[in-house]
């Protein structure tokens, strides 16, 4: 199958227009050079980029779509998400509005603990299928990659079956990376938790799903600063990459670890000490950085502009959860991240793509050039900082992942081909 995209603004995402190979993190002010094509014809055969060229002639068959100088760019990688849960919080964010803190609600056993009681009550099936439908909103939102964490578990058998949930397609989705955060919270019902998850969860994670990525909580309330370095270096000892949630609400520590440790990234920064957060943007640990949590919660952000103008390697990302940040939308994420992290539009742009997409080793995408994976939204702005300046609309005409257009045509029997 071909779709050849005519008379676009391309975003390549590659500011040295001769550039090859894998797709490679930006640090620092570099993460807003965008390599704009101010007119261009895209072809994608199978699941490729083919060719970019100011004028793509002699292709037959192909699915022919007319930009008419709307954006062209990579699609959006979503490298934080809590997208499989089962139940609801709507309780829950009625206390907060009245009055209750995030931490005292789950320090009285709900927040992430009520979540942990109803997908505990869940079948495999029943996650499956849900997040399948997530997925499918985000998608249709122009997330052609995610990473989906499991975490609702806390025990061994709830956590595998997360996890098995998580890689089941049930609908169509975007490619999914999983993450093993089975170091969420304290469960105040388990005897010697912290223990349990570390010599029992941990290598049944490892035999399972050898490779994944482990990640923890390490907040007041959660995991320990001690708790999480016992996880991480028994996690590390097997092989096991390491991502971190830290500096939510409290810094405790736990970036000078992971920067001696070498994990793939410290995620939240809102209450990240500055010598910390400079500390880890002189570092090869990404900071990912979660605004619609700040939106939903506190309205705390994290520095994104300190962080940036000291050269770190910067990630933002949806957070998509039921309890402090229930939204599926990246355009959303771009918008609050210029409002409130301090980034410009280019640069909110490239952190969800090239920058999200080289976190999760996905080396393929994130920017669109030859020989590239076939992952691309057309927008329906012709000028891509209207993508974080408006807000609350869907901005998105066209998906394709994987070289099939997922929304916004539908191909009829033709041979031939059609134009859109």
């Amino acid at each position: 199958m071909s779709v050849l995209i005519r008379g676009a603004r391309v975003l390549t995402m590659r500011p040295d227009p001769d550039a090859h190979g894998p797709v490679r993190a930006a640090r620092g002010k570099a993460l807003g050079e965008l390599g704009v094509i101010p007119r261009a014809d895209v072809l994608f055969e199978g699941e490729t980029i083919a060719r970019i060229e100011e004028r793509i002639e002699g292709v037959r068959g192909a699915t022919e779509i007319d930009a008419r100088g709307r954006v062209l760019m990579p699609g959006f990688v979503d490298c934080h998400t809590h997208a499989c849960w089962a139940g609801d919080r709507l309780d829950e964010w009625e206390m907060q509005r009245a009055g209750s803190s995030y931490l005292d609600i789950l320090k009285a056993g709900g927040g992430i603990m009520s979540t942990v009681r109803a997908v505990r009550g869940a079948s495999e099936d029943e996650l499956a299928t849900t997040l399948g439908e997530r997925l499918g909103r985000m998608l249709r939102a122009g997330t052609t990659s995610v990473e989906v964490k499991s975490g609702y578990g806390l025990s061994t058998l709830d956590e595998l079956k997360m996890l098995r949930a998580i890689m089941s397609p049930k609908v169509e989705r975007p490619h999914v990376v999983p993450t093993a955060l089975i170091a969420h919270a304290i469960d105040p019902e388990q005897p010697d938790f912290v223990e349990r998850t570390i010599n029992e969860t941990l290598p049944a994670l490892h035999e399972a799903f050898p490779g994944v990525t482990i990640d923890a909580y390490c907040e007041q309330g959660a995991w320990s600063l001690d708790a999480c370095a016992r996880l991480f270096a028994k996690a590390k000892s097997l092989g096991h990459p390491c991502r971190v949630h830290a500096d939510q609400f409290n810094s405790l520590g736990m970036i000078p670890l992971a920067i001696e440790q070498g994990f793939r990234s410290v995620d939240h920064l809102e209450a990240a000490a500055p010598e910390e957060l400079l500390a880890l943007a002189r570092s090869e640990t990404f900071g990912v950085m979660l605004p619609c949590s700040g939106f939903h919660t506190d309205g705390r952000y994290a520095d994104g502009r300190a962080f940036l103008d000291a050269g770190g390697m910067l990630a933002i990302a949806t957070n998509c959860n039921p309890g402090s940040a229930p939204t599926f939308s990246t355009p959303f994420a771009i918008a609050l991240a210029v409002r409130e992290l301090g980034l410009t539009a280019q640069e909110a742009i490239g952190a969800c793509t090239r920058n999200a997409a080289a976190l999760l080793g996905l080396t393929d995408r994130g920017a669109l050039a030859p020989g590239l994976r076939a992952d691309a939204v057309l927008l329906r702005h012709t000028d891509e900082r209207a993508l974080a300046h408006e807000f609350g609309d869907d901005p998105v005409d066209v998906v394709i992942r994987a070289g099939v257009v997922v929304k916004g045509y539908h191909p009829p029997h033709d041979p031939e081909g059609q134009r859109i």
